[in-house]
């Protein structure tokens, strides 16, 4: 089986592609970034290249929609025209929805507030409004938060406050959020690909269980063999400062507060039952411990 991989370079991409290679796929990686052609000879195209979400709100709106939404496009448009059958493309959680009340499954009504979040939907939108011709199939997926050695995402930030021993201060807000371990997004991507019983449509990607943000320093500080030191500071006190944040750049602002504290819980019982199982390979505390531990070599 051949699989055409874009933005391959990515944590994702070098991932997914050493893992689809050890399971005996052919893999090669496709640059987006100038002129490109798609290749004639392939099974699949796994479409990771995109814009990623900056949290620090620096980049121009004008970037995710160029990226996000109009190379998808076109990338679609070739898929529709060629001799490829499936084409798995990784949107977002955050196409859906930016908060959640609930917890979060295929059906919610989109209703993306950011840039980021609005360019991924775009793209979405585009490609289910064209037929799709006999013999192809087509994956929206949404994953949650992912991690896995060598992300350098919130997690290293949070790793890095228990290694040096700072009480985590923000224990007065109650969260649950959903997670997703490499491992287990390899895993879902290699079951979709073989399974051509698997019908298209958009899937959600997230680990088994909703880890609250106090659970998740607890699991940390396991990892790293600390101890969990956790601070009850006034809820309102913090936004305060994370509003001044905003202001005069400090480390934490909104976007960041909003990401460390908000629930945000994934249902993946679709993709589940379409595989049929009941469970994923990895849990999330199992998955997290993973990440962690590989913060330290």
């Amino acid at each position: 089986m051949k699989i055409i991989i874009t933005g391959i370079s990515g944590f994702v991409g070098q991932n997914l592609s050493k893992y689809l290679i050890e399971e005996r796929l052919e893999v090669s990686g496709l640059s987006l970034r100038n002129k490109w052609v798609l290749p004639k000879e392939a099974d699949a195209i796994i479409h990771l290249a995109g814009k990623a979400h900056d949290t620090a709100n620096t980049s121009a709106d004008e970037e995710y929609f160029k990226i996000n939404t109009e190379l998808t496009k076109k990338l679609f448009d070739e898929f529709l025209g060629s001799d490829i059958s499936d084409l798995i493309y990784f949107s977002s959680v955050k196409a859906t929805a930016d908060t959640i009340d609930n917890v979060l499954d295929e059906e919610h009504f989109s209703d993306p507030q950011t840039p980021y979040g609005k360019s991924k939907f775009l793209a979405e939108e585009y490609i289910v409004s064209k037929k799709l011709p006999e013999g192809k199939r087509l994956f929206i997926i949404r994953p949650c938060m992912i991690h896995g050695p060598g992300n350098k995402g919130n997690l290293n930030l949070l790793y890095k406050i228990v290694e040096k021993g700072i009480p985590w201060p923000l224990a007065s807000f109650e969260n649950k959020r959903s997670f997703l371990s490499i491992d287990n997004l390899n895993f879902l991507v290699l079951q979709i690909l073989k399974n051509k019983n698997i019908a298209s449509g958009i899937y959600n990607f997230a680990d088994d269980d909703f880890i609250s943000t106090n659970d998740l320093i607890k699991i940390i500080s396991e990892a790293s063999g600390k101890k969990a030191k956790l601070w009850k500071v006034s809820a309102n006190l913090i936004s305060f400062v994370a509003r001044i944040g905003d202001i005069i750049k400090l480390p934490l602002n909104s976007e960041r507060l909003k990401k460390l504290t908000e629930s945000y819980m994934v249902s993946n019982n679709k993709i589940k039952n379409a595989l049929e199982i009941d469970k994923l390979p990895l849990t999330a505390k199992g998955g997290l411990i993973k990440t962690i531990k590989s913060f330290k070599k």
